[in-house]
């Protein structure tokens, strides 16, 4: 009865397997979709009931993967690697998007907000992205440069300025974002905003813009007439 019920299970993996391999997963449903990423986190077990309960809980793959690691272990009886698969997945899509996009290292400024939007792909906390340019519009260096909430105390404006002068940098683009998923400025951002702008000038950089983030959309600082 064992050997059935395990050959059946095995049989159901393959079946979904197959059908991913041939066509993606184009006409999977959500649970279907977790359900196969968790074979690989889960080989001796049905994933099925476990991708329906976490879709309950979290409603969506983005909740899933957005859960704390400590919860979805004391919750749900995931293994530390299985948390640490769900957890690298929006991970390796941000790292996925930008290798695509990375052909070209010319600024385009038509497009450059969408650029440091995939900065923030997976991300639950505040972090800040800095985007450098050299006088010929080519992109020197881009990067999170710093974690945490973003004012005038916590910007890292001794690093940013730092790593301008290192790169021979001329114009900078900065992003934060607003886990709350707000997209309005706040007054904190927009003092942060004139500190970084002034202090930049002092050495030669150009501000061009400070891009607020949120369930990635974005807003321009510039656009509001703040730079």
């Amino acid at each position: 009865m064992g050997d059935n019920k395990k050959s059946e299970h095995s049989g159901h993996r393959e079946r979904i397997r197959r059908r991913f391999i041939e066509n993606g997963l184009d006409g999977f449903e959500e649970h279907q979709a977790l359900e196969l990423y968790l074979f690989y986190a889960i080989p001796r077990k049905d994933t099925n009931p476990l991708a329906h309960r976490l879709l309950e809980r979290y409603l969506n793959i983005s909740g899933v993967c957005d859960a704390p690691i400590d919860e979805l272990q004391r919750d749900f009886g995931l293994s530390e690697s299985a948390a640490t698969l769900l957890k690298l997945l929006p991970e390796m899509s941000r790292l996925y998007t930008e290798s695509k996009k990375s052909d070209n290292n010319l600024i385009d400024p038509e497009t450059v907000g969408e650029v440091m939007t995939r900065k923030f792909i997976g991300r639950t906390s505040e972090a800040v992205a800095l985007l450098l340019g050299n006088a010929k519009g080519r992109i020197l260096y881009l990067d999170i440069v710093a974690k945490g909430s973003v004012n005038s105390s916590d910007l890292p404006l001794r690093k940013i300025v730092d790593l301008a002068i290192r790169h021979n940098a001329r114009t900078a683009y900065v992003a934060h974002n607003h886990p709350s998923g707000s997209l309005l400025p706040s007054r904190a951002d927009i003092d942060v905003t004139k500190l970084l702008d002034s202090t930049l000038a002092s050495v030669g950089v150009h501000l061009l813009d400070h891009f607020i983030v949120a369930d990635n959309e974005y807003v321009s600082l510039r656009e509001y007439d703040l730079i």
